[in-house]
């Protein structure tokens, strides 16, 4: 009988993480031909440059299913999210669910297979920002007391679980994900000269920076102050423009802060990744670009008021920025620029190989 497996996706860092868990499913796929790997993509991020592109560039597999699950509240989309996979696994009883993550579709997945008695593999597993208040503290929460197997990614998240109460046996230690995406998706084949002249800047002497987190675009005076202090930058300023944070600018008539910052249209993942690795310093809410700064070597601000990554605070690679704070970005950038990065061949998140330790684990587990 074969085995049957399901990964739940719905948004940018999953479908990254997707591209890589898929490649090691395939290696034993073609020697095994017992094992079905398919995709469930939940539809949370469904604009074209957040989505379909990715798949097309990662060579990730066609979903078997797209909810088209979007546009909603949290409440809203995890519901008919939780609905539409209950019914598929249903239909399709695979051994185990995999989930990445802290986004509602992870939720969404953890809570249908656990319902039907289905194991749950949870990617990611342990991170904590200690704040109830944001969804995904809610979300990464419940998705590791639901899971089977709880695939955490460093020595902290290992011992949030245990001092959670999660049983030791269902912790497995991997490290992360997204050095092997690093290592997988190389970008030296990139006309890095031309792609720097595209956007008009040169080699180590600019900042790219990503806002997109609710608590920041949803607050006119946190998205305005960060404008602002964008905007006093030293060195010039290349901005992807996510579309919940083009909403906001557009609700809160804020465009003319965005004069003199390089706005430009989301853009591809190996694109963006040889901007990380080109810039003199990257500025970010997001939880996957803070360790993608630290796997290309270069300083970080996360612009927020916690973070799950506590390891990259610790250590100095990234530092905080409370968005609600007159210069606290400004101030960063001076302590940040001068910064050398020591990502000691990214062993702080595994050696490049951590997603076949994950299928090997998911195989044995079924």
């Amino acid at each position: 009988m074969a085995l049957k497996i399901k990964t739940i996706i719905g948004a940018r860092p999953q479908f990254i993480k997707a591209a890589v868990l898929s490649k090691s499913f395939a290696k034993v796929q073609d020697n095994q031909s017992s094992l079905n790997h398919e995709i469930i993509h939940t539809g949370q991020h469904f604009d074209n440059k957040m989505s379909s592109n990715f798949f097309s560039e990662l060579n990730i597999p066609e979903p078997k299913y797209n909810l088209n699950i979007n546009c909603g509240s949290h409440g809203s989309n995890t519901g008919r999210m939780l609905e539409k996979i209950e019914e598929i696994l249903i239909i399709d009883n695979p051994d185990m669910v995999v989930v990445f993550g802290d986004t509602d579709s992870t939720l969404a997945g953890a809570l249908a297979a656990s319902k039907l008695k289905i194991k749950v593999a949870h990617i990611e597993a342990g991170l904590r920002s200690f704040n109830k208040n944001q969804p995904e503290e809610q979300n990464r929460i419940l998705t590791d007391h639901l899971s089977y197997i709880c695939f955490a990614p460093t020595d902290e998240s290992v011992l949030n679980l245990l001092n959670e109460g999660i049983c030791k046996k269902s912790i497995f230690r991997t490290g992360d994900i997204l050095a092997d995406a690093i290592r997988l998706f190389d970008t030296s084949d990139m006309e890095t000269e031309e792609l720097l002249k595209k956007y008009g800047v040169k080699e180590k002497n600019f900042i790219l920076c990503t806002i997109h987190r609710p608590e920041n675009t949803e607050e006119k005076k946190y998205l305005s102050n960060i404008f602002k202090q964008l905007q006093e930058s030293s060195l010039p300023v290349i901005m992807p423009l996510h579309p919940r944070t083009k909403q906001s600018i557009e609700k809160f008539n804020l465009s003319n802060l965005l004069v003199g910052l390089n706005v430009i249209e989301p853009i591809g993942y190996k694109e963006i990744v040889c901007l990380q690795k080109k810039a003199s310093l990257i500025i970010t809410d997001s939880g996957g670009i803070q360790k993608e700064a630290y796997l290309q070597g270069t300083p970080c601000i996360t612009v927020r008021k916690e973070t799950e990554w506590i390891e990259l605070i610790q250590k100095g690679y990234s530092i905080l920025a409370d968005p609600g704070k007159t210069n606290s970005i400004l101030n960063s950038i001076e302590k940040q620029l001068p910064k050398k990065i020591d990502n000691n061949n990214h062993l702080l998140y595994g050696d490049g190989h951590t997603s076949d330790q994950i299928v090997k684990k998911i195989i044995n587990s079924c």
